[in-house]
């Protein structure tokens, strides 16, 4: 049995690990492994570059809690 294949984007840098079980594991500069649609959510939906690895965010429609949320302002 293969193991998960990882590829890295020219554009972002961001490494997808592809086959691994249960989707693609995206590994995040910062914070906890994602989805391509999370990766999509925040990145690539601006970015728009040719040679991009995820253009469409994947199989899956981004969540709502897959959108970048900047910290609540300290009082």
């Amino acid at each position: 049995m293969a193991g998960p294949n990882p590829q890295t984007c020219p554009v972002c840098g961001v490494k997808i690990l592809v086959g691994v079980v249960g989707g693609d594991r995206v590994l995040f500069s910062a914070g906890p492994p994602g989805t391509r649609a999370r990766l999509y959510a925040r990145v690539c939906q601006y970015v728009q570059k040719a040679g991009c690895i995820n253009p469409s965010g994947g199989n899956q429609p981004p969540q709502a809690n897959d959108y970048y949320k900047p910290d609540a302002p300290k009082p």
